[in-house]
């Protein structure tokens, strides 16, 4: 009897020892991987961040000049279809072969229609968050509007407890409710650019952008699930959703602004400021598809701090923004918010894995 006591002891420990091997060559491939994707995630965190605060501004400039205004949703709709394009492009250089292109084109998009159906949810999503952006942004300034987008953050953090069944720290709960109310003290007494002298309405501005963070929050998280539940191309998944976004925002510009572009046409007051817009938002669009596939959606909120600082320079010198106190404690709590978000959790492994290893020697035992 006593042998056999020993054996189950002596196979547990094995199995124990084994298996912590097996979590230490683990650990050190996720390491490993972790170093490199920390690099990336970096270059991608830092093109986002000067992308976001360029756009936001040059938008606000396009929509506060005295010039003839362009049609806002012509805008949108030109921007997916130039998405398109150079998703089309990368994904044809993934492929590596005019062949292979052909095939993946034939067998997801052309031979995919439940697919398309399915990438045509967000696409209907993202066209009125960024119809609702330019209607923001013709109202507000481009910094307040910098720092009243981040709801965005608590929006999306909403999203993926409730569609991808994650959960959040409590310190990621409070930064939440700090950066709430780091919004509601910016929007308390919103701060006023001397150079702007067109009407605005900042009642209708908040309500835009209080529209696009939930659109923002919903669509982010719902891509993010698509492309996470399938080892489809991101290229591929973006070719899906941006023929259902042309197709949105098209008929969108002519249910809305139809007689109009009929008669001034279609990119009536397009000017090479508009035109970097539009560049802007493509490639936007597109880091922001890599972020998500790479790292993680709520990444994409972590480099509003850098982006409100810069929005803000921009907009007291070339707006005259004449910020408030109010506005100041309001941004500065709205980036140690955004800075708390990100922290990373508390690692237990090593504590769990101690745990476990006392388990298996008292077994042995």
């Amino acid at each position: 009897m006593t042998p056999r006591g020993r054996c189950p002891g002596r196979r547990w420990a094995c199995a124990g020892a084994r298996a912590g091997a097996a979590r230490g060559c683990a650990g050190v491939m996720a390491t490993q991987r972790e170093n490199v994707s920390l690099l990336f995630k970096l270059y991608c965190l830092i093109v986002m961040t000067l992308v976001a605060a360029a756009y936001t501004v040059s938008l606000r400039y396009t929509r506060t000049t005295d010039k003839e205004l362009y049609f806002s949703t012509t805008a949108v709709c030109v921007t997916e279809v130039i998405k398109l394009l150079l998703s089309v492009g990368l994904l044809a250089k993934e492929t590596g072969s005019l062949s292979r292109f052909k095939a993946s084109l034939s067998e997801n998009v052309l031979g995919s229609p439940k697919e398309l159906m399915k990438l045509s949810v967000p696409s209907l999503v993202y066209a009125v968050q960024n119809n609702m952006a330019f209607l923001a942004l013709s109202n507000l300034d481009a910094a307040v509007y910098q720092v009243t987008y981040q709801l965005k953050i608590p929006c999306t953090a909403l999203c993926t407890v409730l569609m991808l069944n994650r959960t959040l720290s409590k310190l990621q709960w409070i930064s939440v409710f700090m950066l709430c109310g780091g919004v509601t003290l910016v929007q308390w007494k919103p701060a006023q650019a001397t150079k702007v002298v067109v009407e605005q309405n900042p009642l209708l501005g908040f309500g835009a952008i209080a529209i696009a963070v939930l659109c923002s929050g919903f669509a982010g998280v719902y891509f993010e699930k698509v492309l996470k539940s399938s080892d489809t191309s991101l290229w591929v998944r973006n070719i899906q959703m941006y023929l259902s976004g042309i197709i949105v925002t098209l008929v969108g510009a002519y249910l809305s602004d139809g007689a109009e572009i009929k008669q001034k046409g279609f990119f009536y007051g397009y000017t090479y400021y508009v035109w970097f817009v539009i560049f802007l938002a493509s490639v936007g669009g597109l880091y922001t598809s890599i972020v998500v596939k790479y790292t993680d959606n709520i990444m994409k909120g972590f480099s509003a701090a850098a982006a409100i600082v810069l929005s803000t320079i921009a907009s007291v010198i070339l707006f005259g923004l004449q910020i408030t106190l109010t506005f100041a404690l309001g941004t500065l709590l709205v980036c140690v918010s955004i800075y708390l978000y990100g922290l990373p959790r508390q690692d237990t492994t090593s504590i769990q894995q101690g745990e476990t290893a006392s388990k298996e020697r008292v077994i042995g035992v």
